[in-house]
């Protein structure tokens, strides 16, 4: 497994801010724009992480999702989902479908890089992005 995060977003500009929100992270971002070339991805270098918004062409986010949930080789990779759908339900079906995260654009900066931090193992990321009550 690489050490990038993945990032499955069909708006290049949304890409950028994304790489740009994540690079003090020290991981490199890679972007695709579809479903079928994120699973092309994941297969030929699996990502420390995906990202994926839930309006995607070609295959929704979450058909992606379900993907890469069935897959053995990739079944454990972390997932955040990030999607402009602020409604309670699109929370709930993320989580029905064995998302790790969830996130709404638009998103806080920091709380992006926290999230994404506690996913990957990076407590300190995530203290410093959020930190626990008494630490600050």
């Amino acid at each position: 497994m690489s050490e990038h995060i993945l990032v499955v977003e069909d708006s290049p500009l949304v890409q950028r801010l994304l790489a740009v929100c994540l690079r003090d992270l020290g991981r490199p971002v890679r972007g695709v724009l579809d479903g079928p070339t994120a699973l092309e991805d994941i297969a030929a270098d699996p990502p420390a992480l995906a990202i994926l918004d839930i309006g995607l062409p070609g295959m929704d986010g979450w058909e992606l999702l379900r993907r890469i949930r069935l897959d053995p080789q990739w079944g454990r990779l972390p997932v955040l989902v990030l999607t402009a759908h602020a409604q309670e339900e699109y929370r709930l079906e993320a989580d029905r479908r064995g998302a790790d995260g969830f996130m709404t654009k638009p998103f806080e900066p920091d709380a992006l890089r926290a999230a994404v931090g506690r996913l990957l193992g990076d407590r300190a990321e995530a203290e410093k992005a959020c930190p626990a009550p008494g630490r600050a």
